[in-house]
């Protein structure tokens, strides 16, 4: 098993490597770079975001020099920009060097984990990324820690009473949840619970209160669950149906095999059966999808109820730094994710052989 895991984890290394490489030449030959982002901003009189320098501010310069012609520049927006202002919004940003040279100096940089600082928003990508990471991860967890609570044994109980009518109308639920999107849903929670119209009951904004860190203990748990709960009903609307009948269909398998039937005819009680035996094959097809579904409720699943609910998570940090072009938070966030989807597979193989001992990666290798 330490020989199976020592491989699987020197495995993160390549893949890692190869996600990063891939995604940074893709970026190189998007239209709409930082660069032309940065001229958009001083052409139609915005901040621009980077700093200021030593010969004053490039927004200041630009707009004095608005009349210029940029000769040959490459970059489609720096019409009536002086090409002095190009040249210096271009070395800001680190342009002005050649394509390998900054795709060198990028794997040097994620080697020391060093993943730079953002072009727009001031501030290192490490210190953004743990200041969102909170929100997504709590997100995450409790969407599926509450999914993988109720679809289970929702699940298990459908198996047993296939062609009930609890399964008929709990079935007709799940369907109905999964159809409904969960940025509707979000609307409808926020309309009738959070001041839209009808109850006030919870807040609107943030994970926690603005007086958070004041607050006792036990009021600091309240507060946080206070404004995790609608963003969470919100995520997991539609999460319950896959994994409900992934579960039914398991166990249904399970229970008409042959050694179920010895085991009832050797006179074993039923709940023995179902869960001492039936449910450590029926579960395998389960967990293999746990890091499918953390990372669905972790990133794609949260995006729209962090923007909905103002919250700043790991997702929404990654959707504005790819609309700003902001490169080093894209490939932060990137990196991020990819690592967190590695590990989760690999802890998806422990849990494999933890609810069914006879399974052994080692012996496949």
């Amino acid at each position: 098993m330490s020989s199976y895991l020592s491989r699987r984890l020197l495995l993160i290394i390549p893949t890692l490597w190869a996600i990063i490489t891939l995604n940074f030449f893709i970026v190189q030959v998007a239209p709409g770079g930082p660069v032309d982002q940065a001229i958009a901003a001083i052409e139609f009189g915005q901040q621009s975001g980077f700093a200021v320098s030593s010969q004053g501010d490039p927004t200041a310069r630009a707009q004095s020099l608005r009349g210029g012609q940029i000769g040959d520049s490459q970059y489609r927006g720096a019409r009536g920009l002086d090409p002095e202002v190009i040249a210096e919004i271009t070395r800001r940003y680190g342009f002005d060097k050649p394509l390998h040279e900054r795709y060198f100096t990028l794997l040097w940089q994620y080697i020391r984990l060093d993943f730079g600082d953002s072009l727009f928003k001031g501030s290192s990508v490490i210190t953004l990324v743990k200041e969102s990471l909170p929100v997504s991860a709590s997100l995450g967890l409790w969407s599926t820690l509450i999914i993988y609570l109720v679809s289970i044994p929702l699940g298990i109980r459908k198996a047993v009473r296939s062609g009930s009518a609890f399964d008929t109308w709990s079935s007709s639920l799940i369907i109905i949840g999964y159809a409904i999107p969960a940025f509707l849903f979000g609307i409808l929670l926020i309309v009738l619970f959070a001041g839209g119209g009808y109850l006030d009951w919870f807040p609107l904004r943030g994970l926690v209160s603005g007086n958070f860190a004041t607050l006792p203990w036990y009021q600091k748990i309240t507060d946080y669950l206070w404004h995790i709960t609608l963003p969470v009903l919100a995520t997991v609307v539609s999460g319950f149906a896959a994994l409900t009948m992934l579960t039914k269909n398991a166990f249904m398998d399970e229970i008409g095999k042959q050694y179920v039937i010895t085991a009832r005819a050797k006179g074993l009680d039923e709940k023995r059966i179902l869960y001492r035996h039936v449910f450590r094959n029926a579960m395998l097809l389960v967990i293999a999808g746990f890091p499918a579904t953390f990372i669905s409720m972790f990133f794609t699943g949260s995006l729209l109820i962090e923007v909905m609910f103002s919250l700043n998570g790991l997702g929404l940090l990654g959707y504005d730094a790819t609309l700003q072009r902001d490169y080093p938070v894209m490939f932060g966030t990137l990196y991020m994710f990819t690592l967190i989807g590695l590990l989760l597979n690999i802890l998806s193989d422990i849990t494999y052989m933890l609810v069914d001992p006879r399974i052994d990666f080692e012996e496949r290798q």
